[in-house]
């Protein structure tokens, strides 16, 4: 228990200065991210299972997915620990949430979204850490 809550702590001081695709703010400044949103299970030897529920600014936001894009990327690029992560919208926080769990939870299209150029360029610029 103790082990997975400091892995909780650790998933979320990687995710909360995510910033925001279209404001100045980061994702925990936004409370897009809390601590509490973060659910970590041990599922093996040394693996995890990162849970992560997101909340969108507005039920109609039409950057959830690529919120839900820089989240997966940034875990992807970050945890030290091996994982297997699921992304979801906070259950009635948005008005097409199951749409956008089967796309931020779609390895193939989580890859294709990563191949476009505009979209690759907007991720990066919200998952790198301000100097």
């Amino acid at each position: 228990r103790a082990m997975e809550h400091d892995r909780a702590i650790e998933v979320y001081d990687i995710i909360r200065t995510i910033r925001d695709p279209e404001k100045p703010n980061t994702l925990e400044e936004l409370e897009v991210v809390t601590e509490n949103c973060v659910e970590v299970q041990e599922i093996g030897e040394e693996e995890y299972l990162v849970i992560i529920r997101f909340t969108p600014t507005v039920p109609h936001c039409s950057l959830a997915t690529l919120i839900g894009l820089c989240l997966r990327i940034k875990l992807q690029r970050c945890l030290p620990f091996r994982h297997k992560l699921e992304i979801y919208i906070s259950e009635g926080t948005h008005s097409t949430e199951e749409d956008i769990n089967k796309q931020i939870n779609d390895k193939e299209r989580v890859a294709a979204a990563m191949e476009n150029p505009n979209l690759r360029e907007i991720v990066e610029q919200c998952v790198t850490e301000p100097d």
